[in-house]
C-alpha cells in the first residue's frame, strides 16, 4: 500500500469542546469547511488532518481519516478563517516545481569552471542520440588502450574518442599518470577507451625524469625527509609504466601514439620494441598524431615505417583521420552478443567520490577497497590529477562506482602556484562531487580538522550529497584507548557542525584496516538519501513538532501557520512547507524543524532541504490556494557560505 496523501494545516473557528474527533471520507481533492461560527471572540482553533493511506496506486479515494481540533493562537489573520478548497494534486505538483526551481538555482550558484564549449556539448548530444546503446556493463565491453611517450597527445585523442574533456589536456609532459576509462561508440560497436601516462625509458636520469613528469620535491612535501622524496621520485616512472602495462594487458586493441611534428625519437623505438616483444598477440595500431594537414601528414607518417607498423596520420585536435582510426579499432574488436538487458533500476549504480586535502590517503583507500594498485600512491603532492572512476562490487554483491580525486588545496594557494594542471585537477574534483551520490571526506588523523576541510564540507552540504567522514591513518594516533574515538568524534562534531549528521569511520588504508566499514557506511547513507518518508510519518512528526514548540510571534503579534507539508524529492530528501508567511519562520525555528525530522525520521548521512512556500492574500481567488507566481522564500538554511575553497 502506498502512502500518497498529504497533511493540511488550516484554521477554523474553535468550538467549546477542547478536543474531539470524528471519522469522515474525502475525495482526492479535499475541502476543509469552516464550522459554524460559534467560537468566542478572538479565539480560534487549528485543524490538523492526519495522513490517510491510499489503497493502491491510482486510487483516488482516501481512507478514513481523523480531524483533531487543537487550540491555536489569539492574534491570527481574520481572513485565514475563511474556508478554502485545497487541490492536493495541484499542491503536490507545485511542491515538485519548487524543489526543481531551488535545485537549479543552487546549481547555478555553485558554478564550476566548465571547459566544454556549447559546440562540443551539442556534438556530444548528437553523438549519443545517434549511437545505439545497449546498456552493456563496462566490465563486459572490450577495451582499447592508448599508449605512447609523454606529451604526444594521448589524452587529447582520448577526449576525442569518448567525447568531452574527461582527461586533462595541458601543454605539459607527464600530466596523465593513472589509467582513465571512458565509453566510446562507433557504428554498432561499443567499447572502453583507456588513457595512460607517458611511458618513459629506463635509461633516463633522475633529473630528466623529474623534468619529464614535472615533479617537484619541495611543494606540498613539507615534513617528508629528503631521502623519502628522492625515493618517491625514483619510483614514479616505474609506477606509471606499470599502470600503462596493466591497461595494455586488459585491452584487445592498442593505439600506439607518436608525435608527427617531432618525428621519430629513440623513446618511440623502445616502446615499439616493448610492444612487439610482450604483446605481439594484440592488434597494435600506430597513430601519428599532430598531422593536421592531410598532404603533410602522409610525409610525416612515412618516417615511422621503420618501426614495423603501418602508420596512420591523424589529428586528435581537429579530428582528421580519426574515422579511419576507429574503423581499424573496430576491426580488431569482437561484438558483445550475449548480454543481459538491464532496467533503469538495475542500471543505477551509486557513485562514491573520495575527496579531501592532498596526501590524506585517498588513493590508498581506493586501492585497499578494490584490492589492486588501481591508482598511483606516492608522498609526492598532486600525484593524482584526473578523477579516476573504478567499478567496485561489495561483499554483499552491491555495485558502486568509486571516484578517486585530486587533493583540494585552498584557492589562493592554487592561484599563487600558477599551475594550470592543479587548477584543472581541483575542478575535476568538484565535478566528481557533483556527479556522485555519496562523498567520503577523508581527513588525516594527526591533522584533525583544518580550515580547508571545513570549506570542502560546506561544498558537499551545498551540493546536497550524502557524506561520511573517513579518519584515515588512525594508526598514527599515539596511546589510543577505548575513549579515543569518542573524544575524536566530539572534536569533529564541534569543528564540522555543518556535517553533524554524517557518520564517522576510522581506518588505516595502508594496511587495509577497517576500510570495509567505508562501504558499509556508504551503503547506509545512500539508502537514507534515497528514502521517501511516508505521509503518515511526516504528518505525525510535523504535528508533534508544532505542538511541542509553536512558531514564535512576530512583533506585530502574528504567528506562522503550516497549512500543508509534503516530500517533493529524494537525493537529497526535500520537504516543502506551505505556510501563511515564510518570513514568520526564522532560521532558528527552521533548524528546530529539521532537527525534529532527523530525530524522529532518521536521514543519517544525508542533508535534507526544507523549503517554505508562502500563501499570500493577493494570490487568493475566491478562497482557493493558488500556485505562487513570484519566487518564494527558498534561501538555503545556512547563509553566506563560501562556495569554492
Amino acid at each position: 500500500m502506498s502512502i500518497n496523501s498529504l497533511s493540511i494545516f488550516s484554521t477554523i473557528p474553535r468550538v467549546y469542546s477542547s478536543h474531539f474527533s470524528f471519522v469522515s471520507r474525502f475525495s482526492a481533492v479535499a475541502s476543509v469547511p469552516s464550522l459554524a461560527k460559534c467560537s468566542p471572540p478572538n479565539r480560534s482553533i487549528r485543524a490538523v488532518r492526519l495522513s490517510s493511506g491510499i489503497s493502491g496506486e491510482g486510487d483516488s479515494e482516501f481512507l478514513e481519516e481523523e480531524i483533531e481540533y487543537m487550540v491555536a493562537d489569539e492574534f491570527e489573520d481574520e481572513n485565514d478563517e475563511e474556508e478554502f478548497p485545497v487541490d492536493l494534486e495541484m499542491l503536490e505538483k507545485e511542491a515538485e516545481d519548487v524543489a526543481t526551481e531551488y535545485s537549479r538555482a543552487l546549481l547555478s550558484e555553485l558554478s564550476i569552471d566548465e571547459e566544454d564549449t556549447d559546440k562540443r556539448k551539442a556534438d556530444r548530444k548528437r553523438r549519443r542520440e545517434k549511437s545505439k546503446t545497449r546498456n552493456i556493463p563496462d566490465n563486459l565491453l572490450p577495451k582499447v588502450a592508448i599508449v605512447g611517450r609523454p606529451n604526444v597527445g594521448k589524452s587529447a585523442l582520448f577526449n576525442r574518442l569518448v567525447g568531452g574533456n574527461r582527461a586533462i589536456v595541458v601543454d605539459e609532459p607527464g600530466v596523465t599518470r593513472d589509467r582513465l576509462y571512458g565509453r566510446s561508440y562507433w557504428g554498432d560497436y561499443e567499447f572502453m577507451v583507456v588513457d595512460t601516462g607517458g611511458v618513459l625509458t629506463l635509461s633516463k636520469s633522475q633529473s630528466s625524469v623529474m623534468e619529464e613528469l614535472a615533479i617537484t620535491t619541495t611543494i606540498g612535501m613539507d615534513g617528508i625527509p629528503l631521502v623519502a622524496r628522492e625515493a618517491a621520485v625514483a619510483r614514479m616512472p616505474s609506477m606509471i609504466e606499470r599502470q600503462a602495462a596493466s591497461a595494455v594487458e586488459e585491452s584487445s586493441v592498442v593505439i600506439f601514439v607518436v608525435d608527427g611534428q617531432a618525428g621519430l625519437v629513440a623513446a618511440d623505438e623502445e616502446i615499439a620494441d616493448w610492444l612487439r616483444r610482450n604483446y605481439s598477440d594484440k592488434c597494435i595500431i600506430l597513430a601519428v598524431n599532430k598531422c593536421e594537414s592531410p598532404r603533410k601528414g602522409a610525409m610525416q607518417a612515412s618516417e615511422f615505417w621503420s618501426m614495423g607498423f603501418s602508420p596512420l596520420p591523424i589529428s586528435a585536435v581537429s579530428g582528421t583521420g580519426t574515422g579511419e582510426l576507429l574503423d581499424l579499432v573496430c576491426s580488431g574488436l569482437k561484438k558483445v552478443e550475449n548480454y543481459e538487458s538491464f532496467t533503469d533500476e538495475e542500471k543505477y549504480v551509486p557513485a562514491i567520490a573520495i575527496v579531501g586535502r592532498p596526501n590524506v590517503g585517498k588513493s590508498s583507500i581506493l586501492n585497499a577497497l578494490v584490492g589492486e594498485e588501481r591508482t598511483i600512491v606516492s608522498p609526492i603532492s598532486g600525484t593524482t590529477r584526473d578523477a579516476i572512476d573504478t567499478e567496485f562490487t561489495g561483499p554483499a554483491g552491491q555495485k558502486f562506482r568509486l571516484i578517486d580525486t585530486a587533493g583540494i588545496r585552498r584557492r589562493a594557494v592554487v592561484a599563487s602556484s600558477g599551475s594550470i594542471t592543479e587548477a584543472l585537477s581541483v575542478n575535476r574534483a568538484f565535478r566528481a562531487v557533483r556527479r556522485s551520490d555519496v562523498v567520503a571526506l577523508v581527513i588525516e588523523a594527526m591533522s584533525c580538522i583544518t580550515e580547508q576541510d571545513f570549506k570542502i564540507a560546506e561544498r558537499i552540504e551545498k551540493e546536497g550529497k550524502g557524506c561520511l567522514i573517513v579518519v584515515n591513518k588512525w594508526d598514527t594516533i599515539p596511546d589510543k584507548n577505548q575513549q579515543s574515538a569518542t573524544y575524536y568524534e566530539e572534536d569533529i562534531r564541534l569543528k564540522l557542525r555543518i556535517l553533524d549528521w554524517a557518520p564517522v569511520v576510522y581506518s588505516t588504508a595502508i594496511s587495509g584496516n577497517s576500510v570495509e566499514k567505508i562501504i558499509d557506511a556508504a551503503t547506509a547513507v545512500e539508502k537514507e538519501r534515497s528514502r521517501r518518508l511516508s505521509t503518515s510519518i511526516l504528518n505525525q512528526v510535523v504535528q508533534e513538532a508544532l505542538a511541542f514548540k509553536a512558531p514564535p510571534r512576530s512583533r506585530g503579534g502574528k504567528r506562522g501557520r503550516v497549512y500543508y507539508c509534503t516530500q517533493a524529492a529524494i537525493r537529497p530528501p526535500t520537504f516543502v512547507f506551505f505556510v501563511n508567511d515564510a518570513k514568520l519562520f526564522p532560521d532558528t525555528y527552521r533548524r528546530y524543524m529539521e532537527k525534529q525530522l532527523r530525530t524522529d525520521a532518521g536521514f543519517t548521512g544525508t542533508p535534507i532541504r526544507l523549503l517554505w512556500r508562502s500563501r499570500r492574500k493577493s494570490e487568493r481567488d475566491d478562497g482557493k490556494l493558488l500556485p505562487l507566481k513570484s519566487q518564494p522564500s527558498l534561501v538555503p538554511r545556512v547563509k553566506n557560505v563560501s562556495l569554492v575553497p
